[in-house]
C-alpha cells in the first residue's frame, strides 16, 4: 500500500483535505507498510465514513497510476469502534503511535515520521491535527504536556490494556466503562456489547428485548 516516503506524504495531504471537508477531527494516526490507525472525532454521525471513502479513492487513483495497474487497495470496509473518552483515548494514542516500534519498523518512536507521536512530543508540529481535551489536560504548557506524553509512552501499556484495545477494535464493540456504554446504548438505541455465551436462543431473544426497551 505504501511504497515509500512519496506515498506516505500523498496519503496524509490526501487525509488532511478529506478529513478538513467531512468535518472528522483527527486527533492521531500511524501509518505502517500495509495498514493505518486513526484517532478522531466525527463532527457529525457519517465523518469517519465520508472521510475515508474520500482518501481512498483518491490514494486508489493516484496509487494505481503511480504503479501502473488497477483495482482496488485494501479488502473489505474499515473497522471501528467507540471510545470512552475519559478512560481510552489516551491509552489508544499510545498503542497507535507505538505501532512503528512494536512492528520493528524503528527503533525508537522519534525516528517515526509517520505517526503524530513527534507531534505530540514537540518534535515535528502537525497543524491540522487536532489535540484532544485528554491531551491538553497533561499540562499547563506546551512543554509539559510533550513531556508528560513522552513519559506516558514510555511507561508503556499494561498487556490488559492492549488486550482490550485489540479485541474491541477488531470487533467494533465500543470501550468504555459500564457507566459510559449504558449511556451509549441509551442514546443510541442499540446494543453496545455482546451478549454472554452460552445462553439458550430463547434466553437472548428476551434478552435483546428487554434491552431495546431500555434504551429507549
Amino acid at each position: 500500500m505504501f511504497r515509500g516516503d512519496e506515498d506516505y506524504a500523498f496519503y496524509l495531504d490526501t487525509l488532511r483535505m478529506a478529513a478538513r471537508e467531512h468535518d472528522f477531527a483527527i486527533h492521531g494516526f500511524s501509518l505502517m507498510p500495509n495498514h493505518v490507525h486513526l484517532v478522531g472525532t466525527p463532527k457529525v454521525a457519517d465523518s469517519l465514513s465520508r472521510t475515508l471513502q474520500a482518501v481512498g479513492r483518491r490514494y486508489t487513483r493516484y496509487f494505481n497510476a503511480a504503479a501502473n495497474r488497477s483495482g482496488t487497495l485494501w479488502e473489505g470496509r474499515f473497522r471501528s469502534t467507540v471510545l470512552d473518552p475519559a478512560e481510552w483515548v489516551m491509552p489508544v494514542l499510545l498503542y497507535v503511535e507505538s505501532n512503528a516500534v512494536r512492528g520493528g519498523l524503528v527503533s525508537t518512536p522519534e525516528e517515526d515520521r509517520w505517526s503524530t507521536y513527534r507531534h505530540h512530543t514537540g518534535i515535528q508540529s502537525i497543524p491540522w491535527v487536532s489535540d484532544h481535551y485528554c491531551y491538553w489536560r497533561l499540562g499547563n504548557t506546551p512543554f509539559e504536556r510533550q513531556s508528560r506524553y513522552r513519559a506516558l509512552w514510555h511507561e508503556g501499556l499494561g498487556s490488559d490494556q492492549l488486550a482490550q484495545i485489540r479485541e474491541h477494535v477488531h470487533s467494533g464493540w465500543p470501550l468504555g466503562s459500564e457507566a459510559f456504554l449504558t449511556t451509549l446504548a441509551r442514546a443510541g438505541g442499540r446494543r453496545v456489547a455482546p451478549l454472554p455465551k452460552g445462553r439458550p436462543p430463547r434466553a437472548q431473544a428476551e434478552a435483546g428485548a428487554e434491552d431495546g426497551a431500555i434504551a429507549e
